[in-house]
This record gives C-alpha cells, sequence and structure tokens, in this order.
C-alpha cells in the first residue's frame, strides 16, 4: 500500500492535461514520494489520453473508457483501483492550486479528521473568481443547508484528502454519476459520523470553464435526488 493515492477525473482537457499533471505530480512531489495518480479519463473525445500517455513517470496509472459518465462515476471508477493509505480527489482544471494539499496531512492530523476539503470560504484561502460565481455559490450553500443541515462552508470544492477507510464507506454509498458527487459524499459523511475539516486553499478560477443552464438543471436535480434518498428512501442509513 502507498501512502497517498491522487485521483483526478479529465474530460477533454487535451489542451492542458500534460502541464496540468506535471504540475500535480511536482506538488505532490513536495508532500511525499509515496503516491501513485489515477488519471481518468472520463470518455474523452479530444487527444487527453495521448497527451497523458507521454508522461513518463511510474506513479501514473491510466484508466479510460468511451462513453463519458461524469465526475461522479470517474471519481469511484479510479478509487476502485486506488491502493492509498490516503485519498484525494482533485479537479484537472487546477483551479485549486494543488500545493495546498501540503497543509491538508496537517489539519487532518492537528484535528484528528476523517476528511479534509478545501474551502473558498476559509478565512486563509487565497481565492479570485467572478462575481456571478460567487452568487451562485452562496445560493447554492444557503440551499443546500436548508436541506441537510451541513456544518461545511464549501460543499463543492473538488480537493479533498480521505483516509482510505472512510473512503471505501463512503464511496460505496455515493450514486451521483455527475453533478452533485462532492454533496452526496459529504451528506453520507455526516449521516455516518465522520469528522469533517475545512481547510484553506489558494483558488485561481480558469475562466474558460462555465457553468451553463444544462449543468445548474443538473445540479438542482441531483440535489433533490439526494434529499429524496436521505429523508425518504433512508437509502444513506441502510
Amino acid at each position: 500500500m502507498v501512502k497517498l493515492s491522487v485521483i483526478v477525473p479529465a474530460y477533454n482537457e487535451s489542451k492542458k492535461i500534460y502541464s496540468d499533471l506535471k504540475y500535480i505530480i511536482d506538488s505532490v512531489n513536495r508532500v511525499t514520494k509515496d503516491f501513485e495518480l489515477i488519471l481518468v479519463n472520463d470518455g474523452s473525445k479530444d487527444n487527453t489520453l495521448e497527451e497523458v500517455k507521454k508522461i513518463k513517470d511510474k506513479r501514473l496509472k491510466i484508466l479510460t473508457y468511451e462513453q463519458n459518465k461524469g465526475k461522479g462515476y470517474a471519481l469511484k471508477y479510479g478509487f476502485n483501483k486506488a491502493k492509498g493509505k490516503y485519498i484525494t480527489f482533485m479537479d484537472a482544471d487546477l483551479d485549486i492550486n494543488p500545493g495546498s494539499l501540503e497543509n491538508f496531512f496537517k489539519y487532518m492530523e492537528f484535528y484528528n479528521a476523517d476528511i479534509i476539503i478545501g474551502s473558498k470560504k476559509h478565512p486563509q484561502s487565497k481565492v479570485h473568481y467572478p462575481i456571478l460565481r460567487r452568487i451562485l455559490s452562496k445560493g447554492y450553500q444557503i440551499f443546500n443547508f436548508v436541506l441537510f443541515r451541513l456544518n461545511v462552508t464549501d460543499t463543492q470544492s473538488g480537493l479533498k484528502l480521505l483516509k482510505y477507510e472512510c473512503a471505501k464507506d463512503l464511496m460505496a454509498r455515493v450514486t451521483v454519476k455527475k453533478y452533485a458527487f462532492d454533496l452526496e459524499l459529504l451528506v453520507n459523511a455526516k449521516r455516518r459520523g465522520y469528522k469533517v475539516v475545512e481547510a484553506p486553499i489558494v483558488l485561481d478560477y480558469k475562466f474558460g470553464t462555465t457553468i451553463n443552464l444544462k449543468a445548474i438543471i443538473g445540479i438542482f436535480v441531483d440535489t433533490l435526488g439526494i434529499a429524496y434518498r436521505t429523508y425518504i428512501l433512508r437509502t444513506y442509513d441502510k
């Protein structure tokens, strides 16, 4: 078992995936050299897979399938191949600087936490993202608090650190394949009694990424689905 498994889902990231993965490797190297980097090619239609294959590092594992299935599916797919004592989920676009991970281990040890999540709202975070995204994020957090009473300020951050046994338990219960994976993970963590602590991040929003109407509707539908499974079906309590 390696110390850390870094799982990165990617969909149509050919323009930057090579440089971004190299940057991730350099950043994680400063935390530990005992890691594996699992890149999940989530049905990309461009040259993402070819660009990833250019990286020659024995710690890189490439998983791929033909049909795009969404972030949640890709992370579960990657986790099933992970062998780390700790698990990190990281977005391929690097909006969040992977160097933030170094503090995550310190927070996990200090607070004896099961999960560390990056938070844009942490007082020590350094963030740069547009006002519209801030408004949408704030509205979604209020909506989530009303539904689930989660004691976190940022449910959608892509950078997380989990202990393996905690991740194994939660990933077996997560069903969202696309938009609201992060929220479902945290709802499960609360109901299962895991300790979740927020940590600061450095976020530099990439203006090439967008939240369109389809994504907003998808997030809303997925969120209502989580509420239905939580309070009506009691899926997460079984």
